[in-house]
């Protein structure tokens, strides 16, 4: 899709013409393979690595466009945000030192791409979701400014007739809705290819199918979004929930989301899945198509088939069947989409080896897969790997329950490790991939682990707003090193480097946790609610979240010493209250915050959105402020001076 102009399905002559020359290309791709056409006995490997900028602040930078411009290679692509872009790594047969070429010509692209982004001020990071992300970066001005992505856009929206909803909890919960796709920006990942004969597809996919949930379990980065503790994978939620098309008009009608795991076994054919996909999902983008595959096949030229292609690209199937031509030879490939991006290359790498190592080392009993293991376990097994990671139960072959940990370390390296040596991969080169994962497995340390262990150190201590730049800075600085994510220590508070990383804007030091009253509450609800949180400022809002005054326990004092009568069973918080109060946004300079409380005598500033509030900053947050202030100084000096 990405190389093609395409466009919204408005007319019934666009649909018809586009309706039939995807018919067309399912009949020539099932001509093809009944008279094998297609290339066999030759297994090629790819991969695709999405990645993300920050800025000196650890936020994304929307340089993608920039970089790709300076960096001028076409191994380099966009993607959906301007802060992301995508590198396509050459194909490779899989076999001897296959793994470590790819991992050469990964690590000379990052360096060529970290080379350009310097000339931004900006550095590409390697992760499942930059935990810095906030919504505001996924407002459409931020979409790349391709035709191709705004119709993209524009034909969810269209079919779906709504906002796009979120909903997934975690630790922490995220309850949210977006206007645009972009969301979808949040998720980089290290997509792999693996061409597979077409007599073994359907076995292959199964096995495919049947491993997702464990090797997803072992490679889970994604665990932080705005701030919040979600799934250890919530990439899988994330991405599912974006392209949940269901229709706001018509709430009652079930409707697949376009991500799906798959609904059964694969059974026949490869095209038991693009037939299905024709059948159940709607056209969501059309193209001008100026080949018949049919035609094509009879002058005796190979069919591109650019048509389905358009079509199965807006499907995103966690194991997605592709259709390519190598050579003048027409090929089928497995793209795996769910491993995340990073933690580092060698940790992606790793990844790469142990999902090809298991598809070429592929059982025999998959062969009879139904008898041994129902669809649904294998897919609520993914479900489960992208909630819990290794924490993961599985209900494996047979109907046995085994934890993560054992079916990895007893089960599938193993298996790996022979397919591995099947394809004459070199011995020193398993032994450092599988090494990786089978360490990283040991150590009970994915880069969701680690993530989660950190950011739920800081926020003991801290804002989330620091906790994430904090928790940006230190990965960026370990993935640096190329230390593989089992290695990694736990990241200090300070990592994030300047005060201005940590306290230049109000969202950066606002409380979030909020305790608030209605004018027409009794004054005793809002002294008991201080009384019980320990706080001394309460917000006032109305029924649609409207700040309208805010109370403070020195309100409440001053009124009540200016009462004979000290009974407050009628008295209301309206009664007391300090009406219509200055009130902040979130992007407000902490400088500027600090001069209001100064010039009206303020103890607190409610932070407001649309009128609605979003959170709330005190004098005790700026005490705490100057606190690490002070502590991050004394410790230079004790640096510079160790003596003192």
């Amino acid at each position: 899709m990405g190389a093609m102009d395409v466009f919204i399905v408005e007319s019934k002559e666009q649909r018809k013409h586009f309706v039939s020359a995807i018919l067309k290309d399912m009949k020539a791709l099932e001509y093809m393979l009944d008279q094998n056409m297609f290339e066999s006995g030759v297994a090629r490997i790819g991969a695709e690595q999405e990645l993300c900028f920050v800025d000196r602040f650890y936020r994304p930078a929307m340089v993608g466009i920039e970089i790709l411009k300076e960096i001028d290679d076409p191994h380099f692509t966009t993607e959906l945000a301007k802060f992301n872009i995508e590198a396509n790594l050459d194909p490779l047969i899989f076999e001897g030192g296959a793994i470590r070429l790819m991992e050469e010509h990964l690590r000379l692209l990052m360096n060529k791409v970290s080379e350009a982004a310097k000339k931004f001020s900006a550095h590409p990071v390697l992760t499942g979701i930059l935990p810095t992300i906030r919504k505001s970066d996924l407002e459409f001005v931020n979409i790349t400014p391709y035709d191709r992505y705004r119709a993209l856009n524009e034909a969810m929206i269209k079919m779906r007739g709504g906002d796009f909803e979120f909903n997934i909890k975690g630790t922490d919960e995220l309850i949210t809705k977006h206007s645009s796709m972009l969301f979808e920006a949040c998720n980089t990942s290290f997509q792999i290819h693996l061409q597979i004969d077409p007599d073994s597809f359907v076995d292959q996919y199964n096995w495919a199918q049947a491993i997702a949930g464990p090797v997803l379990a072992a490679s889970c980065n994604s665990p932080i979004l705005f701030g919040r503790r979600l799934w250890e994978e919530s990439r899988i939620a994330v991405f599912e929930q974006t392209v949940d098309l269901k229709n706001m008009n018509n709430p009652e009608r079930e409707i697949k989301s376009r991500v799906d795991f798959g609904t059964d076994w694969l059974r026949e054919s490869v095209t038991e899945i693009f037939k299905y996909d024709i059948a159940y999902y709607k056209l969501l983008l059309a193209g001008n198509i100026d080949e018949d595959a049919l035609e094509q096949l009879r002058i005796g030229k190979i069919p591109k088939l650019r048509a389905l292609n358009l079509h199965n690209g807006t499907i995103y199937k966690w194991n997605r069947p592709c259709y390519g031509i190598t050579n003048g030879k027409p090929h089928l490939r497995i793209e795996n989409r769910y491993i995340p991006s990073g933690p580092t290359v060698l940790d992606e790498i790793s990844n790469a080896a142990f999902w090809l190592g298991l598809m070429a080392g592929m059982p025999e009993y998959v062969k009879d897969i139904e008898k041994h293991m129902d669809f649904d376990h294998a897919k609520h097994n993914f479900l489960k790997a992208a909630q819990v990671g290794l924490g993961s139960q599985f209900r494996w072959c047979d109907g046995k329950v085994v934890t993560a940990e054992d079916l990895l370390l007893k089960e599938l390296i193993p298996i790996a490790r022979e397919g591995l040596q099947n394809k004459n991969i070199d011995t020193s080169d398993i032994d450092r991939y599988l090494g990786v994962i089978e360490e990283r497995v040991k150590a009970h340390q994915t880069g969701a682990i680690w993530l989660n262990t950190a950011f739920t150190k800081f926020i003991k201590k801290a804002s989330r707003e620091e906790a994430v730049v904090a928790l940006t800075a230190g990965m960026l600085r370990r993935q640096q090193s190329e230390q593989p994510v089992h290695t990694w220590d736990t990241p200090n508070i300070r990592e994030s480097g300047s005060w201005a990383n940590k306290y230049k804007y109000i969202r950066q030091i606002m409380s979030t946790e909020l305790y608030t009253v209605q004018e027409e509450d009794l004054v005793d609800l809002a002294a008991s609610v201080m009384d019980w949180r320990k706080i001394h400022h309460v917000p006032v809002e109305n029924e649609q979240g409207e700040v309208v005054g805010i109370m403070s326990s020195a309100d409440i004092l001053k009124y009540f010493s200016k009462r004979l009568d000290l009974d407050s069973k009628e008295i209301t918080v309206n009664d007391i209250m300090i009406k219509n109060p200055v009130t902040v946004s979130a992007d407000t300079l902490t400088t500027d915050a600090l001069g209001l409380m100064r010039t009206h005598n303020l103890g607190c500033l409610p932070v407001v959105q649309d009128k609605k509030l979003i959170g709330i900053v005190t004098e005790f947050d700026f005490v705490c402020i100057a606190q690490h202030l002070f502590e991050e100084l004394e410790s230079k000096e004790n640096e510079k001076h160790p003596a003192l």
